[in-house]
Parts: C-alpha cells; sequence; structure tokens
C-alpha cells in the first residue's frame, strides 16, 4: 500500500502512521518537520516523474511507501496522480484539513456555497472569471497566478481578497485587502489560497447542495422580467438562440455590446459566465444594474460607446453578443471579432447590415452561418378567442473561430 497522510494546516505526522514506511515522498519542510523510520529513504518532491518512478520501484516490490502531502491530498492534490499511475486500491489516504476549509475558518464564513477553482499550473483566467461571476470563491494560487495577478484582474469589480499565507505554522497570517492593495503587493511564496468575496452575499443562504449553486430552472426569461424602455429588449426567442450560440458557462467571459436593457448579459451571469455589459445611454446604464440586483448577479456595467468602450476592456471575452451599432454595426462587430476567443453572435433588424457583418466575422477568421427568426405568439381576442400576433423579424447572425481551450491554446 501507499499511504498518503494529509498533514493538515501545517502540522506534522505523528510517529505511528510513519513506522515501518521504506520511503517517504513530500515536500522539504514535510520530511524536515517528520519524524522518519531510521534506514527509510527519503525523496524531496520536485518534478513528479522522478518520484513516481521511485514509488513505482518500491510498490513493485512490495515495500510500504508513505507520501506526505498538504491538507486535504485528495482535493487538488497528488491522490489524483497516484491514483492514475497505481490504482486507488493501492492507497490508504488520511486527510488533513485542508487550506480552503482553514481560511474560512480563520474568517468565520461557511464554504458550503463557495466554488474552489485552481489556479496553480494552469493558468489565472478560469479562476479570475469564477471569481468574477460568483461571490464567494476559493483561489488555490501558484506561481504568476497568486494575489497580485488576481487583485489586478479583479479591477472594477466589487470583491474583497482574504490571503492565507503560512496556514498552521508560526507565520500564518491572514488579511483582508481590495483588489487594488493585493495588486500592489509582492506576496512571496507562503500564500496558500486566495478567497474572493462579494462583502454584500458573503455569507450566503441555507444550501441543500454543495458548490457554485443550481442552474437556474429556465432561460430565455419573459421580457416581463426585465425592466426596459419602449420595448428596446432582445425578444426571448432571439435570446433563446443568442444563448446557445454564446454557450455561457462557469469560467467564461461574455460581453453585451449595446446592452439596452442587459437582458443578454443577466442571462449569461444567470448561467454562470462573468459578464460585462457595454451601454451608451445612462438611462440604460442604470437599467442593466437594476436587472442584474433584480436577478441576484453581478454584471460590470461600463457606460461608453462601443468600439471605443471596448479598449478599456484588458481581457478579452470568449463570447461576444452584439444587439446594438446602427451606422457603426460594422465597425463594432470587426473590433469584437479582433477580440473574441470563440464565438460572436449579432441581433440586426435592418436586413441590409447582414452583409457588413458577416464580412466583418469571416475576414477575422471565423466561420460564419446565421438566421432570420420569424415568430408568431398566442395573443387574446375579444370572446374568449385566440390569434397569432407576429413579432418583428429579428436575423441572427454568429460566428466561431477555431476552438480554444479554457487559458487560449488552440486545440
Amino acid at each position: 500500500m501507499i499511504t498518503v497522510i494529509g498533514t493538515g494546516t501545517g502540522a506534522a505526522p505523528s510517529g505511528d502512521v510513519l513506522a515501518g514506511a521504506e520511503l517517504v515522498v513530500g515536500g522539504r519542510r514535510h520530511l524536515d518537520a517528520a519524524r522518519l523510520p531510521e534506514g527509510a529513504e527519503r525523496v524531496v518532491l520536485g518534478p513528479l516523474a522522478p518520484a513516481l518512478d521511485t514509488i513505482g520501484e518500491y510498490v513493485a516490490k512490495d515495500r510500504p511507501v508513505v507520501v506526505l502531502a498538504s491538507g486535504d491530498p485528495g482535493f487538488f492534490g497528488i491522490v489524483r496522480v497516484l491514483a492514475e499511475r497505481f490504482g486507488p486500491e493501492r492507497l490508504d489516504v488520511r486527510p488533513g484539513v485542508s487550506s480552503v476549509a482553514a481560511a474560512f475558518a480563520r474568517i468565520g464564513l461557511p464554504w458550503d456555497d463557495a466554488v474552489v477553482v485552481s489556479a496553480h499550473g494552469r493558468g489565472l483566467r478560469t479562476a479570475v472569471n469564477v471569481c468574477r461571476a460568483r461571490a464567494k470563491t476559493a483561489v488555490l494560487t501558484g506561481p504568476g497566478a497568486g494575489p497580485a495577478e488576481l487583485g489586478a484582474a479583479l479591477a472594477g469589480w466589487d470583491r474583497v481578497l482574504v490571503v492565507a499565507s503560512g496556514l498552521g505554522s508560526a507565520d500564518e497570517r491572514v488579511e483582508r485587502v481590495t483588489p487594488a492593495e493585493a495588486a500592489a503587493r509582492d506576496w512571496g511564496t507562503a500564500v496558500n489560497v486566495v478567497l474572493c468575496l462579494e462583502p454584500a452575499r458573503a455569507l450566503g443562504p441555507v444550501r441543500t447542495v454543495a458548490g457554485p449553486g443550481e442552474q437556474p430552472a429556465g432561460w430565455a426569461l419573459d421580457e416581463a422580467e426585465f425592466a426596459h424602455r419602449d420595448s428596446m429588449i432582445t425578444k426571448f426567442e432571439v435570446r433563446a438562440l443568442a444563448l446557445a450560440r454564446l454557450g455561457p458557462r462557469l469560467g467564461d467571459l461574455v460581453w453585451d455590446v449595446g446592452a439596452g436593457s442587459g437582458s443578454v448579459a443577466v442571462e449569461c451571469a444567470r448561467l454562470g459566465a462573468a459578464a460585462v455589459a457595454v451601454e451608451k445611454a445612462p438611462d440604460g446604464v442604470e437599467r442593466v444594474r437594476a436587472n442584474a440586483a433584480a436577478h441576484g448577479v453581478d454584471v460590470r456595467v461600463v457606460h461608453g460607446a462601443a468600439p471605443a468602450a471596448l479598449e478599456e476592456l484588458a481581457d478579452d471575452p470568449d463570447a461576444v453578443f452584439v444587439g446594438g451599432g446602427g451606422r457603426e454595426l460594422p465597425t463594432i462587430v470587426a473590433a469584437c471579432a479582433r477580440r473574441a476567443r470563440r464565438t460572436v453572435v449579432v441581433a440586426m433588424a435592418a436586413l441590409d447590415r447582414v452583409p457588413a457583418a458577416r464580412e466583418a466575422l469571416t475576414s477575422a477568421g471565423f466561420s460564419c452561418d446565421g438566421v432570420l427568426s420569424q415568430s408568431s405568439r398566442l395573443a387574446p381576442l375579444p370572446g374568449d378567442v385566440t390569434r397569432l400576433a407576429a413579432t418583428n423579424p429579428v436575423f441572427l447572425l454568429w460566428g466561431v473561430r477555431e476552438p480554444l481551450d479554457r487559458e487560449g491554446v488552440a486545440q
């Protein structure tokens, strides 16, 4: 058997679990803190491959192995690699307290409603977008993906960061900072985890299912679910198809350009994506904010006219919905196509704008398709009878780029 011992938040394992081990593998600080059996070989974890090869040699000879790890080794830890290489039936896992559980305990918050995302060796993009979309996120950090980088990426979002370093040690620190304060500091190498909280919703509701929350029961909500001006809102039939083509999901960033009421941005946020709404009308900006608040989601609203307003958005979106634009529409679509990582969806009432929008997408390397959406809704007539009332036809165009992985590499 390979005994995998989680050392909790820095506590050394007791001598009895190490007794009889002929090989002990772990980080240098774990090995230095442990009372190793006399004569046991010691391997300091660095690159995994050589350590796994050494473990394999001992396993082949039925010689006992102990692996020391931080916290709960089954939680974004070494258990996955060991199970893949040697099979779960060979593992005797004894978990400690994870850094995530310890960090939330230090600040007195439950974490059954938290989303946990690892940026260790994975890049920061997904973690940043989860932090933007969710009220309570724990980020496991790594080189180049620590509190400073996370804070810089969260500029403009109402968040508080809790940086937990050296958990369980004499040098333990748990600090609350703003994203700007986090971005301005050098945090060193002792950071265990960063909690990202939206202050107004940090406590969260009572939960039945742990994790990021249940998906909404429905989407393509009725127009009556949103505040809007003079029916200037993407109708639910069109919105349903637009959402299907945008494909918003947790870890994505979506722009809603020419947002109007922000119905598309709000729906994307309800489905888990980080959402940015760009709107030039001051009253439209307030409507987007009100609609986001009414649906319990966080949408960042940028007041300005595209394409110029897009220049202040540092991060490229996974998907973009363009719902306005007028004569500037081809220029706006072209600007969005230069930035979009996956898809751009354009809604147009004027058919004569379709060719230029299509050209903007294909020129940027997108494959392009579209449909004219025409629908008729049931409407009452006097005498308790019903007629079909036609809605205005809308042309929906979408461009799709070659698939990228979550960190932006072509698949």
